[in-house]
């Protein structure tokens, strides 16, 4: 099958297949095998060549053709949650390049504490650089056996990995049609496949029914995930980790008291 047009910009612009497979961190088979950019993998690579995601995969993210005036069919409000979990996911699932930490460090925000939180994550990435945060992902979320921590649902519900939580975020990702590209190694609960699949879910990118983000968030991530930011806020290998630990945390209890909130 051939390639679809985005993938081809893609690596134009990044110089060719493995170039664009080593800016990526996989397997330059995996790139090679592609005929159009997986989904989870459509924000790294827009960080990596400067596509917009509209152009890589226009079906997922297309670019608004209502005339003005027209409602637009996600609320303002969850088109800025789906940034913020695609920002998360993005900055977990594997380390930043020098392009995604310039971005970072031209975020903006106000005198709320989720805004002071990412004014303090774009001042930890202009105080670092690529090579120091690969360094810093490495001894977090990799190490020489094992990271210090480990960024997965099964862990922090069960103390073991490929549990019982595993399989319950592999059912509902099948429920919503959303199927694992191949070239990834982690498993599905993982922190970052569980922010990008709320990020689908938030901006309606994914089509599923009302409530379903609710329905994800609440058995997916609530049980666990705010202890995982905790721990990262406070994480010993932390520098520029650490600022992105705030963000969760924070962006995460705003989450929770909403669903509250609309009880």
């Amino acid at each position: 099958m051939p390639r679809d047009g985005g993938l081809e910009q893609a690596i134009e612009a990044a110089g060719g297949v493995g170039a664009l497979a080593r800016t990526l961190g996989i397997a330059q088979p995996s790139v090679s095998a592609w005929n159009r950019i997986p989904a989870e993998r459509v924000l790294a690579v827009e960080a990596a060549t400067g596509i917009a995601r509209s152009i890589l995969r226009s079906d997922l993210y297309p670019e608004s053709l209502q005339p003005s005036g027209a409602t637009d069919a996600v609320d303002e409000v969850d088109r800025l949650r789906g940034h913020e979990y695609g920002l998360l996911a993005l900055l977990l699932g594997r380390a930043p390049n020098a392009e995604t930490l310039a971005k970072v460090a031209a975020l903006q925000g106000d005198a709320s504490p989720p805004g002071l939180a990412h004014i303090a994550l774009a001042e930890a990435a202009s105080a670092t650089n690529a090579d120091a945060i690969a360094s810093e992902y490495f001894a977090l979320f990799i190490g020489l056996g094992r990271g210090e921590l480990l960024p997965f649902a099964s862990y922090y519900l069960t103390g073991f990995l490929h549990e019982r939580p595993l399989a319950r975020v592999r059912e509902d990702l099948g429920g919503l049609g959303l199927v694992r590209d191949a070239s990834m190694s982690e498993p599905e609960d993982h922190i970052a496949i569980l922010c990008e699949t709320m990020a689908g879910l938030a901006s309606g990118r994914f089509a599923a029914d009302p409530g379903a983000d609710r329905r994800f968030f609440e058995r997916h991530l609530e049980p666990w995930a705010p202890r995982f930011f905790a721990d990262l806020e406070a994480a010993r290998a932390g520098r520029f980790y650490r600022a992105v630990g705030k963000v969760g945390r924070l962006f995460l209890d705003i989450e929770s008291e909403a669903l509250r909130l609309t009880d």
